[in-house]
């Protein structure tokens, strides 16, 4: 087990709140921008932690998509966080497991002694490049930020495995085209404009995911020879409404799963740290809890994180 710690913790939404049917969604306000929101994760999450930023020694920027091109969230965040100060500070992008990866990694840097104390930001502004004209994306997606303190665990607490696998075939199932360097901002043109919105083609990923996730999530178990027995909680990426499809389909029907699809949709690479965050402040997630973490991700990628609280 790599000794891991959740010192604190806390979320942040925009301003703007949609309906779509019973499905609640939010989105930035105008004048509101995603790094105001990482920064009200950020002060609260340092709050629930009883520390302050110059307690941190390394930031991580656990988000799927660039605030700008250059330089990486991480150094965007710091400014408007840690200006002054010589944190370093980071991306880890896996899309919207981003933060699962980030945990991963970040308990190795703990555990080794390189970092004591590292603060991890996940978020996106998902509704940038919705398209108006893909119901089944534009209906689904919610801009949030969810920030975490983690450090060294003195206790029995800390990660016990990890996993990833990424199945490529499926790398232009979830997509933006446009924008980066293979095609270039300087290429837009009113017909190639579909390439800069977000596409999401849903029916071949669940497919996807359905034929490979149970294999990795087998895999997973026998080699933290743990059993679904030993899982107390199990936060699950919250990609869709077919959430409840896929998880008979793992044989977790029986676990103690959250979805809150329907409160807040998909919330890209703040799904999974939103989802637990308000876990752990209900009281959903105690300690001494054998705790999942679990999703799939633009690749098509998926990540497990099984970690005792």
């Amino acid at each position: 087990m790599r000794n891991l710690k959740i010192m604190g913790c806390a979320n942040a939404l925009p301003g703007k709140k949609m309906m779509f049917k019973d499905q609640t969604r939010y989105r930035l306000e105008e004048g509101e921008t995603l790094l105001d929101l990482c920064d009200v994760a950020v002060q609260n999450a340092l709050e629930d932690a009883g520390i302050t930023i110059k307690d941190i020694d390394c930031i991580i920027g656990g988000m799927a998509t660039p605030l700008q091109l250059i330089p990486c969230n991480a150094a965007l965040i710091h400014e408007r966080v840690a200006k002054g100060l010589e944190i370093p500070a980071m991306d880890i992008n896996t899309t919207c497991t981003s933060f699962v990866s980030a945990m991963d990694m970040a308990s190795y840097l703990i555990d080794a002694g390189r970092y004591e104390k590292i603060l991890i930001v996940s978020g996106d502004c998902a509704s940038a490049a919705l398209n108006p004209n893909q119901q089944e994306s534009y209906e689904l997606f919610s801009d949030a930020v969810s920030a975490f303190v983690v450090g060294k665990s003195e206790a029995d607490a800390g990660v016990l495995y990890a996993a990833q696998k990424t199945w490529s075939e499926g790398a232009h199932d979830t997509e933006i085209r446009g924008g980066g360097g293979l095609q270039t901002a300087f290429l837009f043109t009113e017909e190639n404009k579909e390439d800069y919105y977000f596409d999401m083609k849903g029916v071949k990923v669940l497919k996807l995911t359905a034929k490979k996730l149970p294999g990795l999530l087998k895999d997973t178990l026998l080699k933290a020879q743990l059993s679904l027995d030993d899982i107390d909680v199990i936060v699950p990426h919250q990609a869709s409404k077919a959430l409840d499809m896929i998880i008979p389909h793992l044989g977790l029907q029986n676990k103690q799963y959250i979805n809150c699809v329907k409160e807040y949709g998909n919330m890209v690479s703040a799904s999974i740290p939103f989802t637990l965050c308000n876990a752990i402040h209900e009281n959903k997630v105690c300690k001494g809890d054998t705790v999942m973490l679990f999703g799939t991700a633009a690749g098509l990628t998926s990540n497990i994180l099984i970690f005792k609280y």
